[in-house]
């Protein structure tokens, strides 16, 4: 199965086999791996399009509530799988979904990333009815749920597997004050990305993927589509529900410095819980690859603290 999503995501956007591989890879994960498992997909209407994911009813007699788990930059919520059937087996009812700029919903529906994740949270929530959940979102996700946090109070919890807060803070300053100025120089920024795109295949293959993402056919628009993701767009002022930060003290894309920024910027959270795994974790990679078992342990806990049980009326 996953033979057919690794190519898929290497496969620079306009190649026709990419299609075909995400469609393999779809059919071959809901009619073979999962057909006999209790997992229930589901479209939501969503901007003359769909959201698209499946529903996991919890594995034990009394549910402990409703948890929502999304990916973030280009992932498919069925590599998540494993992480919802975690949650359903310690009682939660889980939603798994792909927004705009995910799975389906970019593959199928063209539908681009878009910074303001509340606008799929309340079309989500409302579909299900839903007033009291956690929210989950892992890498980019985890930059996602806070905004949909700060603008959607039926989300009570918030968990973020590793944290961008504001990708221009990523680089050294002077790096993103060089890039800032040349993307003030459309036709300069544009030559030199696509000299580097020539020189430098794993370079051409990342500025694809993101003109791909963001539905933009020139390389500066889908840069300044990407640096929407920044700290005054996240809005953490406004998040006041409970918060876990779960970072990789090693993380190979986000530096430790946002995992300080972040934590700073939720002064109005109702509780903030922080932790950081080190090599001695053998989860210090991006969002606990190498011991993503143990970050679920982590969140179990803090959701049996945060969220005690409660009766839900809703049926899957």
């Amino acid at each position: 199965i996953f033979l057919n999503r690794a190519p898929d995501f290497l496969t620079k956007p306009p190649d026709p086999h990419k299609k075909r591989l995400y469609d393999q890879f779809i059919t071959l994960f809901y009619d073979q791996l999962m057909v006999d498992e209790p997992l229930e997909r589901f479209r939501i209407p969503y901007q003359q399009a769909f959201l698209t994911g499946f529903t996991i009813p919890a594995q034990t007699s009394t549910p402990l509530g409703h948890i929502v788990i999304h990916g973030g930059f280009d992932s498919f919520i069925e590599e998540l799988v494993s992480v919802g059937y975690a949650f359903a087996h310690r009682g939660y009812e889980v939603i798994m979904f792909d927004g705009p700029g995910q799975g389906t919903p970019l593959k199928k529906y063209n539908l681009p990333i878009d910074y303001r994740w509340e606008k799929p949270a309340k079309a989500l929530l409302d579909y299900f009815e839903l007033d009291n959940v956690t929210w989950l979102g892992f890498s980019m996700g985890g930059w996602l749920c806070f905004r949909a946090a700060a603008n959607e109070p039926r989300i009570q919890r918030v968990i973020a597997s590793s944290i961008a807060y504001d990708y221009m803070k990523i680089p050294p300053d002077f790096v993103a004050n060089f890039a800032r100025w040349l993307m003030r120089h459309r036709r300069l920024f544009n030559t030199l990305s696509g000299w580097k795109m020539k020189l430098l295949p794993q370079e051409k293959w990342g500025i694809d993927n993101l003109m791909y993402i963001t539905q933009q056919d020139e390389v500066l628009a889908a840069s300044n589509a990407l640096l929407e993701f920044n700290e005054e767009n996240l809005q953490s002022g406004q998040v006041t529900q409970d918060v876990l930060i779960l970072t990789g003290a090693e993380d190979h894309f986000i530096p430790m410095k946002l995992h300080h920024l972040q934590v700073a910027a939720l002064h109005k959270a109702r509780s903030l819980t922080a932790r950081v795994f080190t090599e001695a974790d053998q989860a210090q990679n991006h969002c606990q690859v190498g011991n993503i078992g143990l970050a679920v342990a982590v969140m179990g806990e803090w959701l049996a603290e945060k969220a005690p049980a409660y009766e839900t009326t809703a049926v899957f």
